[in-house]
């Protein structure tokens, strides 16, 4: 990665892309939020896209490329229904902006409110801890907001891939250490 460049905020698994592709095929453009709380927890939702209002403060993790497979690295910006927005509110955003959420998939019910529940499959929200030096790359970023959005600003390309095999490539697990 080049050190002059902030991360990107998301990643996601190609469980998740495929998924994320296979309900499109069904309901069309899509997009998620980052739920912070109620019902279902602090869990990842998706909509049909314009189905969830985003709100002025809401803040664009990243759109996701659906074209894209593993380690693909976008020529252009994604459109239509290839192009999945990830928002999170405001102020969960201000509480994890140190890391960087990657999007899972495991078995499971999804929540009653998300697309994913027929699939007997849920998206996970997994994250790691951006480096000092990352976190001072992303301090001087500015952010897209819901109403910078709805103004028509949109993300470039990001110049890394976005999209990881298994969730452990983009947040590694610690090894494990022996207990005396």
């Amino acid at each position: 990665m080049d050190t002059a460049r902030a991360p990107q905020r998301l990643k996601a698994t190609a469980g998740a892309v495929e998924l994320l592709r296979r309900v499109g095929g069904t309901h069309g453009a899509l997009m998620m939020h980052q739920s912070g709380g109620c019902c279902d927890g602090s869990a990842p939702m998706c909509y049909p896209d314009g189905e969830f209002i985003v709100g002025d403060r809401d803040v664009l993790l990243g759109v996701l490329d659906l074209r894209l497979g593993v380690g693909e690295i976008p020529s252009t910006r994604p459109e239509g229904a290839d192009a999945v927005p990830v928002w999170i509110s405001g102020s969960q955003f201000e509480a994890w902006k140190h890391t960087q959420l990657v999007l899972d998939v495991v078995p499971g019910r999804g929540s009653g409110f998300s697309l994913e529940t027929p699939e007997g499959l849920r998206f996970l929200s997994r994250a790691r801890a951006f480096t000092p030096e990352e976190n001072s790359s992303l301090a001087a970023e500015e952010v897209i907001v819901g109403q910078r959005w709805e103004q028509g600003w949109r993300p470039a390309p990001s110049p890394e891939p976005q999209v990881v095999a298994e969730a452990v490539e983009a947040c590694p697990v610690p090894a494990r250490r022996e207990v005396p």
